[in-house]
C-alpha cells in the first residue's frame, strides 16, 4: 500500500487487541472504507471471537483473536502496556517497510524515540502535520497530554505562555481495563481525588512538545503546575488551565482561531463546552476565558479516541496520504 494508492485497501496489524484502546481501535479500524485488518494478536485471547471479549462489536466483525502474527501487512498498531512496546520490537523484528504506530509511552519523548533501527514521530497533528505525513514509525500520544498540549500550543507558538496551573478531570477508562482499588465501581462511584499531583508521567511530552512550539525558546522545565483527578464517569477528560496574558479575550480567541483553522479535529468554541460534546468523538474541543489579566483555557476530549485509538487512526489516514478525518466523524454521546 503507498499513500497515493486508495484502490488497494491498508492491511492493518494489531497487536495487544483486548483491552480498552485495542478494542476502540477495532472499532474504527473494522468500519474504515480503507482499511482491512489482517489480525488481532491476543495471546490470552487467541482463538476466541473479537466481539467475546468486545461485545458491543457483536454483528460488526467476525474476527478471530490470532496467535500468530505475520508480515503481510502495512502498518502495525502496538496497543500494549507501558515498556511493552519497546519489548516486543526487541523480540519480533518488524519488516522496515511496515509502518508502526505504537500507543504506549515507550517512544514520546526526545531521549527515548529510538529503537534499534527506528525513530518515532511524536504523532499529535495539530503540531506536527507535516512530519507525520513523510514519518515511518508514529508515537502516540498521551490523553492528558493531548488535552492539554492543544489547550497551550497556540500561546507557545506566539511567545505568550507563562506559568500554567491546570486541573484536569479523566473517567474510569483512562486507568486501564485491569482491575485496581480506584477504579473499582464501589470505590469511583459517587466519588473524586487528586492522584500524581505535580508529578504526572505526561509532563515530560507536554514540556517537549511546548519548547517546540515556542521555536525551542520556552523554558519548560518548572512551567506546567497540573493536578489531574479521577472522575466518577467512564470516559472524557476535561481540562482547566490558567495563565497570565495581556492580550484582551477577542485578541487571544483570535490567536486561537488562526492556529486551529486547518485542524481537522480540534475546534475553538465561542461558548462554554462540556464533556458530552466530545465523548464518544475524536475531537477536541476548546473555549477561553479571561478575567483581569488571567486566561483559562478549558479544552475536552474523549480519552479513548483523541486521546488514544482515535487520533492513532488520524495519524495512520496522514501516513497513507488518506483524508485526516477517514472513519473518525462519529458522533458525540450526548444524551
Amino acid at each position: 500500500m503507498t499513500s497515493n494508492n486508495h484502490t488497494t485497501k491498508i492491511r492493518v496489524g494489531i497487536i495487544g487487541g483486548a483491552g480498552y484502546t485495542g478494542g476502540e481501535l477495532i472499532r474504527l479500524l473494522v468500519h474504515h472504507p480503507q482499511v482491512a485488518v489482517a489480525y488481532i494478536h491476543s495471546k490470552s485471547n487467541a482463538g476466541q471471537k473479537v466481539s467475546k471479549v468486545h461485545d458491543d462489536l457483536l454483528g460488526d466483525t467476525n474476527l478471530v483473536f490470532a496467535e500468530n502474527m505475520h508480515q503481510e501487512i502495512d502498518v502495525l498498531f502496538l496497543c500494549v502496556g507501558h515498556g511493552d512496546a519497546k519489548k516486543f520490537l526487541a523480540e519480533n523484528p518488524v519488516d522496515a517497510r511496515i509502518k508502526i504506530i505504537d500507543l504506549s509511552q515507550d517512544f514520546r519523548l526526545n531521549a527515548h524515540n529510538k529503537s534499534t533501527d527506528r525513530e518515532f514521530v511524536y504523532g499529535l497533528p495539530e503540531l506536527n502535520y507535516h512530519s507525520i505525513q513523510t514519518a515511518q514509525n508514529i508515537a502516540n500520544p498521551g490523553c492528558f497530554a493531548t488535552a492539554i498540549q492543544l489547550g497551550l500550543l497556540p500561546l507557545a507558538k506566539a511567545g505568550l505562555l507563562q506559568e500554567v496551573h491546570t486541573t484536569g478531570i479523566t473517567g474510569s477508562t483512562g486507568a486501564g481495563q485491569s482491575l485496581s482499588a480506584t477504579s473499582h465501581f464501589s470505590w469511583r462511584a459517587n466519588n473524586i481525588s487528586a492522584y500524581k499531583t505535580l508529578d504526572h508521567q505526561h509532563l515530560h511530552e507536554i514540556g517537549e512538545s511546548l519548547h517546540q512550539a515556542s521555536g525551542n525558546q520556552l523554558d519548560t522545565s518548572d512551567l506546567i503546575h497540573f493536578v489531574p483527578w479521577r472522575g466518577d464517569f467512564t470516559r472524557g477528560i476535561y481540562i482547566s488551565s490558567v495563565v497570565k496574558c495581556s492580550l484582551e479575550l477577542e485578541a487571544v480567541t483570535a490567536l486561537y482561531k488562526d492556529y486551529y483553522a486547518n485542524a481537522a479535529m480540534t475546534h475553538v468554541s465561542d461558548s462554554m463546552i462540556h464533556l458530552k460534546q466530545v465523548v464518544n468523538t475524536s475531537k477536541c474541543l476548546i473555549h477561553l476565558e479571561k478575567k483581569g489579566s488571567r486566561i483559562a483555557i478549558h479544552s475536552a476530549i474523549d480519552n479513548l479516541l483523541k486521546g488514544a485509538s482515535g487520533q492513532a487512526v488520524q495519524n495512520m489516514n496522514l501516513l497513507f496520504g488518506l483524508e485526516e478525518s477517514l472513519g473518525l466523524r462519529l458522533k458525540a454521546n450526548y444524551f
